[in-house]
C-alpha cells in the first residue's frame, strides 16, 4: 500500500497531470502481486532535471547567481561572474520545465543566516513563483551571534523552511558529522542531520559532497575505499579514492565519499548530491564510476552533478548509473543546452521524465 499526500498550490500542471493519472489509472486490485512484479513499468520512477544556482554577493553587496571552473568564480579581470538574477532565473528554468531548484549561498555571512535577508528574500519571491520543490544550502549549522545568542542548526533550517525552502542542503559540516560518526558509531541525535531529520523528515535532509580523486597504485595503499579505474593516473596508477572535502574544496579530510553518504544517510539524510571537483566546469561528462560506487551503497537518492556539457551527457548518466536526478548549472545559465531540450533528449532514448 502507498500514500501521498498532494499540494495543490505548489503542483500546478504536473500536479494536475498526476491527479488525473491517479483517477484514470488501470485497477490493480484484482492483479498478483507476481503480475505487478513482472510488469517493473507501473512503478518506474521518473529522472529529475534539477537546475542548480550558485547565489552569492557581488563587490557592490548584489546577489547575482555565478559559476566559475574549480569554484573559481571571479572573471579575469576580477570582478564576481554575473549570470543573472537568482529569482528571475529559478522562474526561467522552472518555466522550461526543471523539476526542482536548488540554491548554493556560497557568499561569506555578514553575521549568521538567520540576518542574511537578502538570501532569506530570494527565497520567499521564488517560493510565490515557482512550484517546484526549491532547496537551500550554505551555512546550515549552529551559530552564536554578535550578541553572543546561539542559534542551533535546527533554527537556521527553520528559518529557510518557513521562507519557502522544501529542503535544506548540507555541505562541509556534513563531513565534520560523519568524522565523529565513523569514530564512536554512535548516533547521538544532536547532529545538525539528525535534529533537522527528526522534525521536518528525511526528504528534507540533502547532502552535499565534494570529493575529488587522489590515486594510489594498490587499494593497499590507503584504508579508504577505491575503486579501478578507466582512467588512469598522473603516473599511471590503476587505483583511486574520492577524498572528500570542506570549505568549497580547499582542505582534503581522511574520509572518502562511500564513508560520507553512508555515514549521513545512517544519520537520517534522505538524498545525496553527488559532486566531482575533476569534473567541475569541464563540459566532459558526469563521473559516472563515482556515482556508481556511491549508488550502490546507499538505498537514499543520489542526484549527480558536476561535468554536464551536452544532453548526451544526461541520457549517459541515467543509463549507466542508478542516479535519480541530474544536476547542472553553468550550461542552463549560458543556455548553451535548454532544460527542454535536455528533457526531448531523454524522451527519445526511451528514459522517462516528468
Amino acid at each position: 500500500m502507498a500514500a501521498c499526500q498532494f499540494h495543490p498550490e505548489k503542483s500546478g500542471a504536473a500536479g494536475l497531470a498526476i491527479l488525473k493519472n491517479f483517477l484514470e489509472a488501470t485497477d490493480l486490485s484484482a492483479v498478483s502481486p507476481m503480475e505487478i512484479a513482472a510488469n517493473p513499468a507501473e512503478t518506474r520512477l521518473a529522472k529529475r532535471i534539477i537546475a542548480c544556482l550558485d547565489v552569492r554577493s557581488n563587490d557592490n553587496g548584489d546577489l547575482v547567481v555565478t559559476k566559475g571552473d574549480q569554484y573559481d568564480v571571479r572573471e579575469a579581470h576580477g570582478e564576481v561572474r554575473n549570470l543573472g538574477k537568482p529569482v528571475e532565473l529559478a522562474r526561467r528554468y522552472y518555466e522550461e520545465g526543471a523539476d526542482e531548484i536548488t540554491f548554493l549561498n556560497i557568499t561569506g555571512f555578514r553575521d549568521f543566516p538567520m540576518k542574511d535577508q537578502p538570501m532569506l528574500e530570494v527565497l520567499q519571491r521564488t517560493s510565490e513563483q515557482v512550484f517546484v520543490p526549491l532547496t537551500i544550502g550554505g551555512g546550515i549549522r549552529g551559530f552564536t551571534d554578535s550578541t553572543g545568542k546561539h542559534y542551533s542548526a535546527l533554527d537556521v533550517a527553520a528559518e529557510y523552511f518557513r521562507s519557502g525552502a522544501d529542503k535544506i542542503s548540507i555541505g562541509s559540516d556534513a563531513v565534520l558529522i560523519a568524522e565523529e560518526y565513523l569514530k564512536s558509531g554512535q548516533k547521538t541525535g544532536a547532529s545538525s542531520i539528525e535534529q533537522i531529520s527528526a522534525v521536518y523528515g528525511n526528504q528534507a535532509v540533502v547532502i552535499s559532497v565534494d570529493p575529488r580523486r587522489v590515486y594510489v597504485k594498490s587499494p593497499a595503499d590507503t584504508p579508504r575505499h577505491t575503486i579501478k579505474t578507466r582512467f588512469p593516473g598522473p603516473n599511471g596508477e590503476e587505483y583511486c579514492w574520492y577524498q572528500c572535502t570542506i570549505k568549497g574544496g580547499r582542505e582534503g579530510r581522511e574520509v572518502d565519499a562511500l564513508e560520507l553518504a553512508t555515514s549521513c544517510e545512517a544519520l537520517g539524510a534522505g538524498e545525496i548530491l553527488l559532486n566531482c571537483i575533476d569534473k567541475d566546469g569541464t563540459n566532459s561528462g558526469f563521473d559516472l564510476e563515482l556515482i556508481n560506487q556511491v549508488r550502490s551503497a546507499v538505498s537514499i537518492p543520489v542526484i549527480a552533478s558536476s561535468g554536464a556539457g551536452k544532453v548526451e551527457h544526461f541520457s549517459e548518466v541515467f543509463e549507466a548509473t542508478g542516479a535519480e536526478a541530474a544536476l547542472a548549472a553553468g550550461i542552463f545559465h549560458r543556455q548553451e543546452v535548454p532544460i527542454s531540450a535536455v528533457k526531448a533528449h531523454l524522451r527519445s532514448k526511451g528514459i522517462e521524465t516528468r
